[in-house]
């Protein structure tokens, strides 16, 4: 049978990965630096082509795998940015994705098209390749919304941690102080932690309980 011809172009797709962690007690972003052209030498967001029998997620995975070593993060799909133009090589549609994960469970190391794999905090940007810096910022829009009615900023904190320790990870992503008693009410009642039984001691303070997410894995909605 003859090959099928179809009266229309066919766009190249790839996926970018928008993988946040804190550092420092800032949020950060990882990055690679381009071994190829276009825009070679240049900071980016990992990510690439999409195999023609390769779902897009497991394209995501697969280039963060092969470009920084990462592996095991749970990705969620952000957007999809089809500005013509925004790659010189072709048309290219990006199917964009954001993942968090705690630093101290991480430990990228470049590879692949990747000459380079750093963290840069989100008030400190390189000058980055292709329209990245749009990408990094709907992500972190999207990061601040979800807040309210997700557990996505758990993804930033171990297995087991403090209300303190959250509350933290809540005023970084912020950008602001909160009140800790109001903090404490409110996550409470949401019902999705669970007392560890354990505490940690930070410091002189008092110890203070751990707790854990009730239903470990994938971001929960809350309702």
């Amino acid at each position: 049978m003859a090959p099928y011809c179809y009266e229309y172009p066919h766009p190249a797709v790839t996926t970018d990965i928008a993988l946040f962690t804190l550092r420092d007690d800032q949020l950060s972003i990882l990055l690679i630096r381009r071994r190829a052209d276009p825009f070679q030498g240049s900071w980016a967001l990992p990510g690439g082509f999409v195999d023609p029998d390769e779902c897009l997620e497991d394209c995501a995975l697969r280039e963060l795998a092969e470009e920084t070593g990462i592996t095991g993060v749970y990705l969620e799909q952000l957007y999809t940015f089809g500005k013509p133009g925004r790659d010189p090589r072709e048309r290219i549609i990006s199917v964009a994705y954001y993942a968090l994960a705690p630093y101290e469970a991480l430990a990228p190391v470049a590879g692949s098209d990747a000459a380079e794999v750093a963290w840069f905090t989100l008030d400190a940007l390189p000058a980055l390749a292709f329209d990245h810096a749009d990408v990094i910022q709907l992500a972190q829009q999207r990061l601040r919304a979800k807040l309210d009615y997700s557990t996505v900023a758990f993804g930033l904190v171990e297995s087991t941690f403090t209300l303190g320790e959250l509350q933290k990870v809540y005023e970084i992503i912020r950008g602001e102080a909160l009140d800790k008693r109001n903090f404490r009410k409110h996550i409470l009642s949401l019902g999705v932690l669970a007392e560890t039984g354990e505490e940690r001691c930070n410091g002189k303070h008092r110890p203070a309980k751990l707790y854990r997410l009730a239903h470990p894995g994938a971001v929960q909605y809350i309702k």
